[in-house]
């Protein structure tokens, strides 16, 4: 079966990404998102890590991801999975949150998968709404999609651990590797600098940000490079500018981890009513 993907934005919808796609021999490696991830599974079974353990999301249920959250993706049988998500930002879901729910605080999903065949049907009428340019049916779907899934699944956005002497070296760590994006030091340079051993800042990392330095720096690359090709930058420059070796070094860890490749991201973000993608995607809803 052949896989394709659209990842696009509706202008109608500020802060909210969209995608529709099917997954065959896609793998996401481990990655985050700085949205929320609601993605509906239409047919098929994807498995993703989440949380210490592998989630399974079937057909009629939705796979829901906090952001800042790491997470992995893959197919959960051999015909892999087809489906349709939305990632609205923390603001547009607080703000849903706060008009049609009695959560406080901020609010998060509390288990990564919910069996709700109505939700997932919301959400693919929310990207239908989108790809016609019915900008009042997609905002009001996704604001009914959101705060069903709230009152069902919702809760107040898990605290962060207090503040150790370890993920404080995780967090100057961090910072080190924002600033130097392009040309990162070494782990044993880096540990070196902020005073303690490789092992030690390998495990404070890990333990604070939920994956590894190298890891977590591919994450931050590829969400610098979407900010860079959303603002215009052609994906060649955006290579360079992030810390990749060339553009096939950009493509290869951007699809693992967007989902489709940077040319073709920052075409639909160019072109949102693009009339040959219906010619070549079935809605499945």
């Amino acid at each position: 079966m052949s896989e394709r993907a659209r990842h696009w934005q509706y202008e109608e919808l500020p802060g909210v990404d969209l995608l529709r796609a099917r997954y065959v021999r896609k793998t996401f490696v481990r990655h985050t998102h700085e949205n929320f991830v609601i993605a509906a599974i239409a047919d098929g079974v994807e498995v993703f890590h989440h949380g210490g353990g592998d989630q399974y999301a079937g057909a009629g249920a939705l796979a829901l991801v906090n952001p800042d959250t790491p997470h992995t993706g893959r197919a959960g049988v051999p015909e892999g999975w087809r489906y349709g998500a939305v990632y609205p930002s923390a603001d547009v879901v607080a703000e849903i949150a706060a008009e049609t729910t009695a959560l406080r605080g901020t609010p998060g999903f509390v288990s990564p998968v919910v069996d709700d065949p109505y939700a997932v049907g919301l959400v693919h009428q929310v990207l239908r709404a989108a790809d016609e340019g019915n900008a009042l049916a997609a905002d009001t779907l996704l604001r009914v999609a959101v705060t069903r899934l709230l009152r069902l699944n919702g809760g107040p956005m898990p605290r962060r651990a207090v503040r150790t002497a370890g993920a404080a070296i995780a967090a100057r760590a961090r910072g080190v590797l924002e600033q130097r994006m392009a040309r990162p030091p070494s782990l044993e340079q880096l540990a070196t600098d902020l005073g303690t051993s490789p092992f030690a800042l390998l495990r404070a990392f890990r333990d604070t940000y939920g994956m590894p330095p190298h890891a977590w720096l591919t994450d931050a690359r590829v969400r610098r490079a979407r900010r860079l090709l959303d603002a215009g930058t052609a994906p060649s420059e955006v290579a360079a500018a992030v810390g990749f070796t060339d553009q096939p070094h950009l493509n290869r860890h951007f699809s693992r981890i967007v989902g489709v490749p940077p040319g073709a991201y920052q075409r639909e973000r160019r072109n949102a009513q693009d009339p040959s993608w219906r010619k070549n995607v079935q809605d499945p809803s």
